[in-house]
């Protein structure tokens, strides 16, 4: 093994860790080694049992990426047969009601958007592709020819001999006891009495990742769940049809209506089951086997089957593949997955300890596109591909407790097949995380979704009784039925009350942190693209970018005093980004040091917007703050009504006003003075369906939805947040000119030409009848009356073109337009047009 640094460690030998191995040693980093508590042909996790089902369609860009990847890998893997390690005999998702066929139109869309072929079609062609089908049950069905079937374990053997030839080292029935680390960052693995040196140490091992992270003290929110899965005998249909014994050469189908899917395998058909009730695992109940006793039969991951849980599952099968009446269940396993509060995997390093990276909750499907993205993140600290949604520091500190975990992994998997909104919250648990203003937002009515813990209003059915009142221009057109979901028109009264009067929001939810010490100021200026060094008062819109020039945060930051700054941040994972490089300067200059703490928790904030909401801050405090008193993006201590507030002057919705931070103790009664004061003003409390329409009016970008570490500040639209004053280095400098010219899609506006189509996001847009792009934020704009579409569409497309959105199976035609579409000039925002229909 060559000694260049780092030493890596990665623990577990499945499709993950023997890719990231792989992957490492492709772009340079032979200094692996790789240890695996089973035998390295069968190490006896969920790869040594999977299925192999890849399927590309997905929600998120990135996964959907990570699923191409594999296809493309796992192809070029051929063995000694010449073979490659990938079956590509295509994807099929059927629907057995109107529903299902809806939601397939809209994965279906996911595909384009993406660049993944896709064709919805018809009963006839869904039974010549697998003519098993009962006729009479199917209705369509999505086709997705480049999905296949994962040669799991081969391909994994494969990139093990690849990485062993490129120098890394692999140890088979080798358990880890313990991590070592000092000063904060991992030092070495311990497996009973040895002990590995490392600089880093990657955990890919699936569902024993907690019980790793528990040796670093590092939570790996992960619940390992049984899932079923069993063969047939062989079906009469099936007959010299495949290669045996587990050939396939039709499409991977799936029955989603009920929970099922199923592959070809030989003359028998594999059937997996979600429809079952959830089944924890712990690790502890695991059997025990040595590693000369695992066999493919026999394995950790792999427990007695339960027909008890399979014999609905079996008839529906029977009824949906007529044929396999014919046949028995002749045997079957309940295999252990994993499965984590949203449903997405584990990527990334620990906030707690620097150098302990996990790449958990993985499936076949993902594996080495994620270890292309882990080894890409080590070797240069960057993925080329976006991992914020799947970053392992997303959740909040309340969502990776053992209960939350275990609750919500078993919703994920009930729910794994259901159609659901993009809007639709979960059911339980609730009510986790609440504002001070909670009580007054229930006694108005507030209809709460809930996002990262928080309940947030949507609405308050307080307000329709202003319905009446609703200018007719404003009032928004009736939707189709699932644009309705998660909506009401009450959001055209709160938008128009923003506008003409005044509204209170709850941002309390908008994640802060308090960043101090002497060293802060530097460290936030070395890492943001505007200035940090200014004046207290001071409040700046400013980006986070990767040594690439890739967005990785939108911030808003004030410098409230010299060596004090509060920073309004995205998740998690900018609390991570934060401390993990507050900890790395305290240590190479205790002088500069710096402290970053959440104060999320402890405060609340209060949104208050609108052309009349000066006159209500001047019956209730005695600091001047008009608009020349305080400007636009500055900060001021001040007090309403006794009641200690830092004020912003900050406004995501367009409208002059205010963030008002207070501490959290404080919070009900500040709600209960402004409300008192704004009622001669017609004062309201708005939603965040409101806010999401008059951000979109505005023009405001959200990251992680707008743009990602995938794109560059210009072709975002943020190429204004990069101060051209500021000479200073910061992180991702030096790439910005390149990335930039490189850039071959910007960020765009839409508006919808029949001016009642609203979209939700994540639709394809087709330029010339090509599918071009993608809708990231819609809403409808009260305002400018019209449904608004942010998109992602190529550099050559123009302001006035004519484009299409596909929505739900449908073209609906939208045109290009300039943004934003509300106030360009700022006036509102600025203060230097108030006026306004009042009530």
């Amino acid at each position: 093994m060559s000694h260049t640094s780092p030493r890596i460690v990665i623990i577990g030998a499945g499709i993950v860790g023997a890719n990231l191995a792989d992957e490492l040693a492709q772009l340079g980093h032979t200094n692996v080694l790789v240890l695996e508590q089973g035998p390295l042909g069968i190490p006896g996790g969920s790869t040594s049992h999977a299925p192999g089902l890849v399927f590309s369609s997905n929600g998120s860009k990135s996964m959907t990426e990570f699923a191409q990847y594999t296809i493309e890998k796992l192809t070029s893997l051929t063995g000694a047969d010449g073979r490659g390690s990938f079956l590509p005999v295509g994807g099929l998702e059927i629907a057995t009601n109107e529903e299902r066929l809806q939601d397939l139109h809209r994965r279906a869309g996911w595909n384009r958007s993406y660049g993944v072929e896709a064709h919805i079609v018809d009963a006839d062609e869904c039974l010549k592709r697998f003519p098993m089908l009962n006729p009479d049950m199917v209705l369509g069905g999505l086709l997705t020819p480049g999905d296949g079937l994962a040669l799991a374990a081969k391909g994994t053997q494969l990139v093990m001999e690849r990485a062993k030839a490129a120098g890394v080292e692999f140890r088979d029935r080798t358990a880890v006891t313990d991590i070592e680390q000092s000063g904060g960052r991992v030092t070495a693995v311990v497996a009973g009495e040895e002990r590995f040196a490392a600089d880093i140490v990657v955990s890919c091992a699936g569902f024993w990742g907690p019980a790793i992270g528990e040796m670093v003290g590092t939570a790996v929110p992960l619940l390992p769940l049984a899932h079923q899965f069993a063969w047939t005998t062989p079906a009469p249909s099936l007959a010299g049809v495949n290669e045996l014994p587990s050939g396939a050469s039709r499409p991977i189908l799936r029955y989603q209506d009920r929970d099922l899917y199923y592959r070809e395998w030989g003359e028998t058909i594999g059937i997996g089951s979600y429809a079952h009730r959830p089944m924890a695992v712990s690790l502890d109940d695991l059997p025990k086997y040595r590693p000369e006793e695992i066999t493919s039969e026999k394995m950790p991951s792999s427990l007695p089957f339960t027909p008890e849980d399979f014999a609905a599952e079996w008839e529906a099968t029977q009824e949906l593949l007529p044929d396999l009446k014919n046949t028995e269940i002749q045997r079957g396993f309940n295999g252990v997955f994993s499965f984590t509060p949203d449903g997405g995997s584990l990527v990334g390093e620990s906030r707690h300890v620097n150098g302990f990276f996990v790449a958990e909750a993985v499936w076949v499907t993902h594996a080495p596109g994620i270890a292309k993205a882990v080894a890409e993140l080590i070797a240069t600290g960057h993925s080329n591909t976006d991992l914020s949604d799947c970053d392992l520091n997303r959740f909040e500190d309340v969502q990776t407790t053992p209960e939350y975990v275990e609750e919500t992994g078993k919703q994920n998997f009930v729910e794994i097949y259901d159609v659901r909104h993009p809007l639709e919250p979960r059911t339980s648990p609730r009510d986790v995380r609440v504002s001070p203003f909670h009580e007054q937002q229930k006694a108005l009515g507030a209809f709460f979704l809930e996002g990262t813990g928080w309940e947030r209003p949507h609405w308050f059915e307080s307000n329709a009784d202003l319905l009446d009142e609703l200018p007719a221009e404003w009032a928004a057109p009736e939707r189709d039925e699932w644009a309705a979901k998660f909506h009401s028109p009450i959001a055209a009264v709160e938008a128009w009350k923003t506008r003409t009067a005044v509204a209170m929001f709850d941002m309390t939810p908008l994640k802060r942190l308090e960043i101090t010490g002497p060293g802060a100021g530097p460290l936030l200026h070395g890492l943001t693209t505007s200035s940090m060094l200014r004046a207290p008062g001071a409040v700046s819109y400013t980006l986070l970018l990767d040594e690439a020039g890739g967005i990785t945060s939108d911030i808003t930051v004030a410098r409230l005093s010299e060596e004090r700054y509060q920073a309004g941040v995205n998740s998690n994972v900018d609390l991570a980004y934060f401390s993990r490089l507050a900890r790395q300067q305290t240590e190479q200059d205790p002088s500069q040091w710096v402290s970053v703490r959440d104060i999320t928790s402890g405060t609340c904030c209060i949104g208050l917007w609108g052309p009349l909401a000066a006159a209500v801050m001047a019956k209730i405090s005695r600091d001047d703050m008009g608009k020349d008193a305080l400007k636009y993006f500055r900060a001021k201590e001040i007090s309403i009504g006794g009641v200690p507030v830092t004020a912003m002057r900050l406004s995501y919705v367009g409208e002059f006003g205010w963030e008002l931070y207070a501490s959290s103790d404080v919070g009900s009664k500040l709600w209960d003075i402004i409300w008192e004061a704004g009622r001669e003003h017609g004062i309201i409390a708005a939603g965040r369906e409101a806010f999401g329409s008059m951000r979109l009016e505005k023009g405001f970008r959200a990251f992680g939805t707008d743009m990602t570490s995938e794109h560059e500040p210009n072709q975002a639209g943020l190429g204004f947040a990069v101060k051209a004053t500021k000479t200073d280095d910061f992180v991702g400098k030096s790439a910005l000119a390149e990335r930039a010219a490189a850039a071959t899609k910007r960020l765009r506006c839409l508006t919808v030409d029949d001016g009642v189509s609203v979209v939700l996001g994540k639709e394809p847009v087709y330029v010339d009848g090509v599918a071009s792009g993608y809708v990231t934020s819609a809403a409808y704009g009260y305002t400018v009356r019209k449904p608004i579409a942010y998109a992602w569409l190529p550099n050559s497309v123009e302001t006035g073109d004519g484009v299409e959105i596909e929505y739900l199976g449908r073209r609906v035609a939208a045109t290009v337009v300039d943004d934003p579409l509300y106030d360009p000039e700022m006036h509102r925002l600025r203060g230097t047009e108030l006026a306004a229909t009042t009530v």
